[in-house]
Order: structure tokens, then sequence, then C-alpha cells
């Protein structure tokens, strides 16, 4: 009986964990061949390794350590357990995963990361003066409205 009540209460409480290792979520692997890609969980083999396969994305089916990849908040809706890839590839493109992914902050800040290593030393000298420029124009700005004061 003591059980029962304890279970209950316990029950609707929220975790400290947000995205829990499931069948359907999106994964980002983060090492490997296929580092950078996104991949579905498909199935759990283990605690410490789990079935992905990204067809969508370029990601072979194969086994990966929960270690060398992390969670997305992306959850695929009534995914089944198992599925092959072609019904992966049908889930993953009709839920418009990809849009989605490219959404979210953590893609854009890739993204940006990834411009940034591929500009110049041009590139980054005109960066720096238009920052400058930006940096002019707000100052002045902000010192116009405080004289307003």
């Amino acid at each position: 009986m003591a059980w029962d009540s304890f279970h209950e209460s316990t029950r609707f409480r929220k975790g400290a964990f947000k995205r829990l290792v499931e069948v359907g979520r999106v994964v980002f692997l983060n090492y490997g061949d296929d580092t950078g890609k996104l991949a579905v969980i498909v199935d759990i083999i283990d605690h410490n390794r789990a079935l992905v396969d990204g067809p969508s994305t370029g990601v072979p089916r194969h086994s990966h350590p929960y270690r060398r990849l992390t969670l997305t908040d992306i959850v695929i809706e009534k995914f089944p357990r198992g599925a092959r890839s072609p019904t992966v590839k049908k889930f993953f493109d009709n839920q418009k995963i990809l849009e989605k992914w490219n959404k979210t902050s953590w893609a854009k800040k890739l993204e940006n990361r990834k411009k940034r290593a591929s500009l110049s030393d041009f590139d980054r000298f005109k960066l720096l003066k238009l920052k400058k420029q930006r940096r002019f124009i707000l100052q002045k700005e902000v010192s116009a409205l405080k004289a307003k004061s």
C-alpha cells in the first residue's frame, strides 16, 4: 500500500532531465565519420549504445555509443521502434525535421561558426570595420538620448 501512494505521488513530478533517450529522438552525432550530422534513434541496444539511422542526412544505419552523440529537443511523433531506412526517411521528411533543426539556435550557432571559419583575412578586417561603425552609431544615439533626459 505504501508503495502505491509513493508511486502515485512521483508519477507526475517533473524530472531534472528534459531530453531522454527514446526511439524517435533526433540526435546530433559529435564523433566519427558522420560528425555534425543528424540521425534518429531507431532502437535502444543497451545502456551504452543505440541503433541510429539518418537516410535523409547521409548517416548509414549503425550502432552508436551515447557518449558520442548529443540528444536534441526534437522527437519524431509516433515513430515505430526498429523502423527500416525507408520508414525513417518518410517520417523524417514528413515531419520536416531538417527545417525544425535549422530554426534552432544550436543550428544557427553552428552555421555562424562555419561562416566565420571560412572568412579570409580581408573579410575579417571588413567585419571589424563594420562593427566599429555600428558601435559608433549606437554610442552616438545613446548619448543623444541621455542628453535629452
